[in-house]
This record gives structure tokens, C-alpha cells and sequence, in this order.
């Protein structure tokens, strides 16, 4: 029956690129609800599995290893070996049509790429960038379903309300940092913007993951009040986290996968936007509000549409911690 459908999902990228991709999962389920839903994804993005219970088996691939052409082998080995109705898959990539039709698997969803992916696909769809990323990933399946899932949704134990307060999570990926993409606000002036909360009564709470010790570090070094709840180290992975900041009144943080987490649970989130682009970030909705420089750059948003690392002049990340904290104080 249609309802027991096997269905196999495929998407690369960050735990922001599944948390995107949930949406899609969501209303796949609904509309096969017998169905057994298997994700093919990063190792690096495995904690996704941790914030809900629509995946039912991971199927970890290393596209970014040294051994990435043996890990795509491996992936189609599982599939073979799985017997799956139904893959959707991301990715603008040319070869992508390439891959799904090699699982031999009858029903194939993707973008179209062009004239070979019209004919390798049985639901080729046409790659709108310049949308949500959520609704972006779910156009592959509009084809299958009615069902539209606009947010992504995680299953949490939320925690009662701190009132008055804001929690603050500073970091980027490493990978991000690594690539030489500079998405957020100097430690200095993170910690600026937690004297001046303080002063407003806020009850500031700070916290991080491994990958933001340096950044917390700093943080620390440079903030003159004592008045808040340093929380770096107790959250062990990402479904600690997310039950934090369901226990925050309102959420700072920079453009990473803490703020989809953050969207996912409703949570009043404010980001720090540089060089990104928000209206593929963050959904349209007066509980996420941007933070941005007035630069009046022409080029922004050009990180990823226009260049693969952040430019020298940093000129979009050039927010004072005044207009930050003015920001999520009046808002």
C-alpha cells in the first residue's frame, strides 16, 4: 500500500540543511503515514535524528572525505540492498539525476537540471533559490503531496519559561570559520552587547558548543559584568541545547543551527546577519527579527550567491552592540 511506501531521503549539508529539511520529511509522513522514512546524510549532521522521531534510520555518507566516490558506492549499496519506493533528493548538482536513477528506484524526486534530469527523474522540479530554505527543499515533493509543512517542527521537552531573559549563542561552525566564512560579530563586541543587557535587566545567560571554545574564551576575557549565567559546557549536543532555549524568553544568536532550532520551537529569536542571505534563512514572521548593518553594500547578500568566503571589508558585520541591544530590547 501507498500508506507503507519505503522512502529514502537524501540530503548533504549541516545540521541547519536538515533542520531545513524536516518540513519535507513532516509532510511525507502525512502523507504516507505507515511509511519508514531512511536520511542519507552527513556524519557531522547525525544529531538531527535526536530532534525527531520521523526518522527511523540514517544511512551516514562522507561526501567531503578524501574517499567521497567510495562513500557514494557505499550509499548505493544501502540503497540497493533496502528495496526503497520513493527517494527525494537535494542538491543542484548535475549528477545528482545520475545517482537516484542508479538506485533503481521507481519513484525518483529531484531538481531539474536540465534535459538529462527530466529524463532520469520521474518528478523533476524546477530549483527556486530565492525562497525560505524550507520551502525551497519542499517544492521536490509537491508533486506527491498536499501537505504543506511551512516550519520545521522538533520534538523536545520544553522547559518552563526564565523570565526576562535572553540566551546567547555567539558561535559558527568550525567549518564555516575554517572556509574562511565570517558570519558574525567579534567576541568583543558579543561581550559588549552582554553588559549593556545586563544593564537593562536582562537575565543574560551564555552558552556554546566545542566548536566555540575560542570564542567563548574571548568572550569571557572581555565582559566587565558578573551578572549573568555563563552556561558554556552543559549542553552535550544539540537536544540539550534545544531544551535550553526552549527555557529562553528571547534568543540571540548569529546565523547558524541554533537559530533554525530555535525557529523550530517558536522561541522570539534575534539574529546577527551579515553577508548571508535572511530571506533563505529564516522564515518570514515577527518572531524572527535580523539584526544588520546599514552598510548599503550592493553586493549583499553575496556570501555563497556571489563568492564562496566572506570579503575583507566586513562592512555588513560592522553592528554595534548599542543596536543589537536596543534591538532586543524594544522589539
Amino acid at each position: 500500500m501507498d500508506s507503507e511506501k519505503k522512502i529514502l531521503a537524501i540530503n548533504f549539508g549541516g545540521i541547519g540543511d536538515e533542520i531545513f529539511f524536516l518540513p519535507t520529511l513532516i509532510s511525507l509522513k502525512k502523507e504516507f503515514p505507515k511509511s519508514k522514512i531512511t536520511l542519507a546524510l552527513e556524519p557531522r549532521s547525525k544529531g538531527v535524528q535526536d530532534l525527531t522521531s520521523i526518522i527511523d534510520e540514517l544511512i551516514l555518507i562522507d561526501v567531503k572525505g578524501k574517499n567521497k566516490y567510495f562513500e557514494m558506492l557505499k550509499l548505493l549499496t544501502a540503497v540497493w540492498q533496502g528495496k526503497f519506493d520513493l527517494v527525494v533528493s537535494s542538491g543542484g548538482n548535475k549528477l545528482i539525476s545520475i545517482l537516484l536513477f542508479l538506485t533503481g528506484i521507481k519513484e525518483r524526486c529531484g531538481y531539474d537540471t536540465g534535459a538529462l534530469s527530466r529524463h532520469l527523474l520521474t518528478h523533476p522540479v524546477k530549483l527556486n533559490k530565492k525562497q525560505y530554505a524550507c520551502a525551497m527543499y519542499h517544492d521536490l515533493i509537491r508533486d506527491i503531496t498536499t501537505h504543506n509543512t511551512e516550519l520545521p517542527e522538533i520534538e523536545v521537552e520544553k522547559r518552563d519559561k526564565i523570565v526576562n531573559s535572553v540566551l546567547i549563542h555567539p558561535g559558527v561552525s568550525k567549518l564555516s570559520v575554517q572556509k574562511g566564512c565570517i558570519k558574525t560579530i567579534t567576541p568583543e563586541v558579543w561581550a559588549k552587547t552582554i553588559d549593556l543587557l545586563v544593564a537593562e535587566g536582562k537575565k543574560v545567560m551564555l552558552v556554546g558548543g566545542p566548536d566555540d571554545k575560542e570564542c567563548i574564551e574571548t568572550i569571557l576575557a572581555n565582559v566587565r559584568t558578573q551578572n549573568f549565567t555563563n552556561l558554556y559546557g552543559t549542553t552535550k549536543n544539540l537536544k540539550d541545547l534545544a531544551g535550553l532555549i526552549s527555557s529562553a524568553e528571547k534568543f540571540l544568536c548569529s546565523d547558524s543551527a541554533p537559530l533554525h532550532v530555535a525557529v523550530a520551537l517558536k522561541v522570539k529569536t534575534y539574529v546577527i546577519f551579515g553577508p548571508t542571505d535572511k530571506d533563505a534563512l529564516i522564515p518570514q514572521s515577527e518572531n524572527v527579527v535580523p539584526i544588520m548593518a546599514s552598510d548599503n553594500c550592493e553586493l549583499k547578500p553575496c556570501l555563497w550567491a556571489r563568492r564562496q568566503t566572506t570579503c575583507e571589508n566586513l562592512d555588513c558585520l560592522r553592528i554595534s552592540a548599542a543596536q543589537i541591544c536596543e534591538t532586543v530590547c524594544k522589539k
